[in-house]
């Protein structure tokens, strides 16, 4: 029996392969935001600081934003099933260890192997979908993927700020509990336990570097927000963040087989791919945190009617992301990606234009704009980077891709929130000439520099060749060149010798 037929019978059908992935990244999205509107109950009961606190959310995406990149180098050395099982183990006992914590440390501690876990779930869900799916349904299983992180993204401060509420929150991570230790076995059936081909040697000092860098990056960021430009915990965190990342190119550069392969990067389509997707999750996550501050803010509403303006957002995003990926698997990325970037520009000039409206309705749109375009954007760069990548490079580029889609998503708020900052010390008026009124110009702005960020990603998009589009004949196997990662005939073989 060939390599391509046993992966066959052992995966089964593309629907119960979604039917993993799916729920997997959806616990996962739930994770990094659920605990935002528990924060006070657990102020109360362990006697902590806002600023101990915070640590129940950073110290889950520090190492998240880390383990995203190692995760991937990793899975071109490991079967995926035991990869897999063992990110949903590890977030299990995260999980465990959270929801009996005594106190504050040891839910930090719980919430930091929550993400080890966590970490490895969104970038083996890509490459699971990448190396087990014909070419021409990629498309529609990252847009199933998406869908689960849209609608974990919508859902977490709900489902935090609700179960929290009526069951108290380490019921959050009971739940959290028992749905990783149920998807385990379902894991097993489903992945591959093949060792992947490709044995190579990697460089680790360097992919700890590039983590360090990243985390470091994120956490100064946070602290930008939290403790402003002049404190030590935010300019020496950056300092600290451009160190580690300027020593990862030196050893890049030196080492016998670096983390990242140098030619990663002299890929056009990859190199704009990371731009897009980095800059497009700073507007996103920026819009998602800032509308429901601007309606209870400068509207005056509850923060529970504040939720219920993202509704229709999370709902839209649900519906369309497995519409974009069919399209995508169509008609190509590249028209997709500039027109999701374009809309993306056009609401959030229409949020900083309607800030001080009185009426939630612009914002409602506004997000809804916002949502809408991302997904436009999130499905074809994933797609357009899975398909230019050799299948040696696809683990740690894919890695690396969201790896920047989350240290996007993870700064975002951050700076705009310094940025807010800012603005309401400064009290001045809004820097848009199409907003007429002042009350708010701080929320204007956010969402001005939002349209401007996405303007600059859409320009870093038309770098991207239309040639970057699904290949019509998924059935057959070719040789060479970057594009044979994506050739049907090359999925089963998890990281094998590109040229084959």
């Amino acid at each position: 029996m060939t390599p391509t037929s046993a992966t066959t019978v052992r995966t089964g059908s593309g629907a119960a392969l979604l039917a993993v992935l799916m729920p997997a990244v959806l616990i996962t999205v739930i994770a990094s935001d659920m605990v935002n509107l528990v924060l006070p109950l657990m102020g109360a009961e362990f006697g902590a600081s806002e600023a101990e606190l915070a640590w129940v959310v950073t110290g889950f995406l520090l190492v998240f934003s880390v383990g995203i990149p190692i995760y991937g180098r990793i899975s071109d050395r490991v079967s995926m099933r035991r990869l897999f099982g063992f990110a949903l183990l590890t977030y299990a006992a995260g999980s465990l260890v959270c929801a009996l914590a005594p106190d504050l440390l040891v839910l930090v501690l719980g919430r930091i192997v929550m993400g080890v876990g966590a970490a490895g779930i969104p970038v083996l869900s890509v490459l699971a979908i990448t190396r087990l799916l014909p070419a021409d349904r990629q498309g529609t299983g990252i847009g199933v993927v998406s869908a689960a992180s849209g609608i974990g993204t919508a859902a977490g401060p709900a489902i935090g700020g609700g179960v929290g509420e009526f069951l108290g929150w380490p019921a959050l991570f009971w739940l959290m509990f028992v749905a990783a230790l149920v998807l385990v076995p379902v894991v097993v059936r489903v992945l591959p336990g093949e060792v992947p081909a490709s044995r190579d040697m990697f460089d680790l000092a360097g992919g700890l570097l590039l983590g360090l860098g990243a985390g470091l990056l994120l956490f100064g960021a946070t602290q930008l927000q939290a403790a402003g430009p002049t404190a030590p915990s935010c300019w020496g965190s950056l300092v600290a963040a451009i160190a580690a990342i300027g020593l990862f190119g030196w050893r890049t550069a030196r080492a016998a087989h670096p983390f990242v392969p140098p030619a990663l990067f002299g890929n056009r389509v990859y190199r704009a791919a990371v731009v897009v997707v980095f800059l497009a999750m700073l507007v996103n996550l920026g819009g998602l945190v800032f509308v429901p501050l601007l309606v209870v803010d400068v509207n005056g509403l509850g923060p529970g009617a504040g939720a219920l303006v993202m509704i229709p957002a999370g709902i839209a995003v649900a519906v369309i992301s497995p519409l974009i990926g069919r399209l995508t698997d169509r008609v190509g990325t590249r028209a997709l990606l500039l027109a999701g970037l374009a809309v993306m520009g056009v609401f959030a000039l229409l949020l900083s234009t309607f800030t001080g409206s009185p009426s939630v309705i612009p914002a409602g749109v506004g997000i809804l704009g916002l949502s809408v375009g991302m997904i436009c954007v999130l499905v074809p760069v994933i797609r357009a980077a899975a398909g230019t990548l050799p299948a040696a490079q696809a683990g740690v580029g894919l890695g690396i891709l969201q790896g920047a889609q989350f240290l996007g998503a993870g700064t975002g708020p951050a700076l705009f929130g310094a940025l807010v900052a800012a603005r309401q010390q400064a009290g001045s008026g809004a820097v848009n000439p199409l907003y007429p009124g002042h009350h708010g110009a701080a929320f204007s702005d956010a969402f001005l520099a939002m349209a401007v960020l996405a303007l600059l990603a859409l320009v870093a998009a038309l770098r991207m060749p239309p040639a970057a589009a699904p290949p019509h004949d998924a059935g057959n196997i070719q040789q060479g060149g970057p594009g044979s990662g994506r050739q049907r005939g090359d999925r089963p073989r998890l990281g094998g010798d590109p040229g084959v």
